[in-house]
């Protein structure tokens, strides 16, 4: 399947589009969340050094000197990896490509937790020194109830480790994922966790449940209610109000969010990220449903482009035409659309 000479994982982050990739698991150690289909029908497995090694070497071969200066370890959890292991795959890649100024990884809480100081402070000096978490939320009940298979105390244990070795993290976020009747839980317990670990960086995602989830079959049987989009600003907003004494940098930064513009650095930046939450939630019901349908679709890429008249009218033809279908719909289709992009 792969048209390069060295395997390829199906995923890395949005910040990595311009890594090198090299794969050093196959799929997610876990692969339980009620969230994720992504390694649903994929067994997980440990790459050897020997064929982690044989790929380093193939991908130099094939970019033929090209200056990576990031690179990126696939699949879901690098540290699963013995210790002694991960470093000489470091080691080799900084041999093979000397330009590398950043070597990442996705990294699970309850794995990193098992490894010593010793040994992140040790890893981070052969070379990895940036992480992407999923925490999600920073609720416990949230956490259980998506089977995510970490908690609040392993999630602030695994990063203050990671901090106190060197590494960049950042923190993924889930916008919804407590569903309607946990969101304020949801924001509340997460800004808590955050606040107490200060990442270097949290993403925001928005939630679009995947056919074939857990999530997709608890919506079936009435046991999970996705909040609104009106409701997840509402959420965020709360999350971002409850941010205090942390130095982040925070954005939403994936095309399945709505309000892409909520970007900035913490503290600086919050009372003007808060006032473009603001706007979007002082719009009119129609025009919110203008604006989240034109972005949706693709006409709007900032709030303030509801104002392009033109923009807006054809967008308007594509609400009426919704509204003659079934004027309770939006919602289901505004999540359509969402989980087109994930």
């Amino acid at each position: 399947m792969n048209s390069v000479p060295f395997e390829m994982g199906p995923i890395r982050p949005v910040d990595e589009a311009d890594s090198l990739l090299i794969r050093t698991t196959r799929g997610c150690p876990w692969n339980r969340c009620s969230f994720c289909t992504l390694y649903k029908n994929m067994k997980f497995s440990l790459r050897s050094v020997t064929e982690v090694k044989k790929d380093i070497m193939a991908a130099k071969e094939y970019f033929n000197g090209h200056p990576f200066e990031t690179c990126f370890l696939q699949d879901g959890d690098s540290f699963v990896m013995g210790t002694k292991n991960l470093i000489e795959i470091l080691e080799t890649l900084r041999i093979a490509f000397p330009s590398l100024k950043r070597i990442s990884s996705y990294g699970r809480a309850q794995t990193m937790i098992k490894k010593t100081s010793s040994d992140m402070k040790d890893i981070f000096e052969a070379g990895l020194n940036k992480l992407y978490c999923g925490m999600e939320s920073g609720s416990a009940l949230v956490l259980e109830k998506v089977k995510k298979g970490i908690t609040p105390e392993s999630i602030i244990k695994s990063a203050r480790m990671a901090k106190e070795a060197g590494m960049d993290t950042t923190q993924f976020i889930i916008l919804g994922l407590g569903g309607k009747h946990l969101s304020k839980l949801h924001a509340i317990e997460t800004a808590k966790v955050l606040n107490e670990i200060n990442p270097d960086y949290i993403r925001l995602l928005t939630i679009g449940v995947k056919p074939g989830s857990g999530l997709d079959s608890q919506i079936a049987k009435g046991e999970f209610v996705l909040p609104s989009e009106t409701h997840m600003i509402s959420e965020q907003r709360l999350l971002l109000e409850r941010l205090e004494g942390i130095k982040s940098h925070y954005a939403n930064h994936h095309s399945v969010d709505l309000l892409l513009e909520v970007r900035g650095s913490l503290p600086t930046d919050k009372d003007r990220m808060l006032a473009i939450l603001d706007r979007f939630l002082s719009l009119s019901e129609a025009d919110k449903i203008n604006f989240i349908l034109g972005r949706r679709l693709g006409y709007y890429r900032r709030l303030s482009d509801i104002k392009n008249d033109l923009q807006y009218r054809i967008v308007e033809k594509q609400v009426q035409k919704i509204r003659r279908t079934d004027s309770d719909s939006f919602e289901q289709v505004f999540h359509d659309l969402r989980r087109q992009v994930i």
